[in-house]
């Protein structure tokens, strides 16, 4: 009933004309707000769909490491259990360790990390290969997959026969002088591919065969840095990672993969509701108008408030009309911005109208994305300062109401 009561107020004439524009300048801030909230929101959205999922296709769901230095002991025993536990899709066992690579008069330090033939089941590196091929080698005969960055700071091409560049590796256990006989281990190797993924992997990593790794690195046969796992089904994740914890014990850190990325997570989900923040100023200053809008109304209805007073109307009666009066402008400004808003998001996946500027992105236009809980928390925050705005116009009709009845 007050709904009804409400809608008639927005409709009829009023006889001061500034009440109508007053109402709809709200009304289009309101608009402008949602649609701009929304939007933000699905471009975050976008990019953290492309992020996770470049940064999935070098970081396994979850990573063994120890907890203690940077060389992790397993036994073949160990290997056997991990095998057996419920979840796990596959494993692969790697070494990790800098290493200068140079070719004729280029040079660049790399952090190589050495895998094994299951390597390519826990991670889609193989997938991002734009040039030659995923292949590692063998013990005498080593290859190299390496970044696009790692590329242009040595300047090689991707074929295989091309002259083979030198690569010096530390070795575990060597003096503290740096004597390159028993310090540094060298040896020439060929590159075989080229990934792109993101900047930070494609400047950094190059990959080789493991067994080749550990034999410069003076490693032994059962010393690795990392154990990289691939689980069955994403959701379960959790659960394995506690299995695991149960069967290595404290001496492993066990990490998903959004704690192996945790920093860059938590800055993109605080720039999220930084700029949420930020845009939800626009349904503020929207409230202001809101406020006025209401505020005149109540005052070019006084002869209705006390007529509605003597038919027996209450004061939440008239408190809750100017309260749906509120919710009325934040329904259609909300509306029509969610609505202008799903156009504009659509019409970006389909026809890709806004392009990214610079050219050295993969994708050349903003990625975009919608999620219902983007919707239903602009609502929320839409009819919550509607019914803040709302709440003194209508407290002031309420009181009038009764004010005019006890004259």
């Amino acid at each position: 009933m007050q709904f009804l009561f409400a809608w008639r107020y927005f409709r009829a004439k009023k006889s001061t004309n500034v009440i109508n524009i007053i109402a709809w300048i709200c009304i289009v801030a309101i608009m402008i707000g949602t649609a701009a909230l929304i939007l933000v929101l699905s471009v975050f959205n976008g990019f953290e769909g492309l992020v996770k999922s470049l940064y999935s296709s070098f970081y396994p769901d979850i990573k063994v490491a120890p907890a203690t230095g940077k060389v992790l002991t397993l036994t073949n025993e160990q290997l056997k259990q991990l095998k057996g536990v419920s979840g796990i899709k596959n494993f692969s066992l790697v070494v990790e360790e800098k290493a200068l690579i140079r070719n004729g008069e280029n040079q660049a330090l790399v952090t190589l990390k050495g895998a094994d033939s299951r390597f390519s089941s826990v991670n889609d590196i193989a997938g991002h290969i734009i040039s030659g091929r995923f292949d590692l080698g063998t013990t005498e005969h080593p290859f190299l997959v390496i970044g696009g960055g790692v590329q242009s700071s040595l300047g090689v091409r991707t074929s295989q026969n091309v002259d083979p560049m030198t690569i010096y590796i530390p070795r575990h256990g060597g003096t503290e002088a740096l004597d390159e006989a028993s310090s540094i281990s060298s040896d020439t190797i060929r590159n075989s591919g080229v990934f792109v993924i993101q900047q930070d992997f494609d400047t950094k990593y190059a990959i080789t065969n493991i067994d080749f790794l550990k034999n410069a690195a003076g490693l032994q046969a059962n010393e690795y840095s990392a154990v990289e796992i691939a689980v069955t089904n994403p959701s379960s994740t959790a659960t394995v990672q506690q299995s695991l914890q149960r069967l290595l014990g404290p001496g492993y850190t066990l990490q998903n993969r959004y704690q192996q990325n945790q920093s860059l997570y938590s800055i993109m989900n605080l720039e999220r509701w930084v700029f949420y923040a930020i845009l939800s100023l626009i349904l503020v200053v929207a409230a202001f108008n809101m406020v006025g809008a209401l505020t005149m109304l109540v005052l070019e209805k006084q002869k209705d408030i006390s007529v509605l007073n003597a038919l027996g109307a209450d004061r939440n009666f008239i408190l809750k009309i100017f309260l749906n009066e509120g919710f009325l402008l934040a329904l259609i400004g909300g509306g029509i911005g969610m609505v202008l808003a799903l156009i504009m998001v659509v019409l970006q996946q389909q026809l890709h109208l806004i392009p990214l500027q610079g050219g050295s992105f993969l994708i050349d236009y903003f990625p975009v994305e919608l999620k219902i809980r983007d919707f239903l928390l602009v609502t929320l925050t839409v009819f919550v300062i509607a019914f803040v705005a709302s709440w003194m116009p209508a407290r002031k009709a309420a009181r009038r109401e009764f004010s005019l009845k006890s004259e």
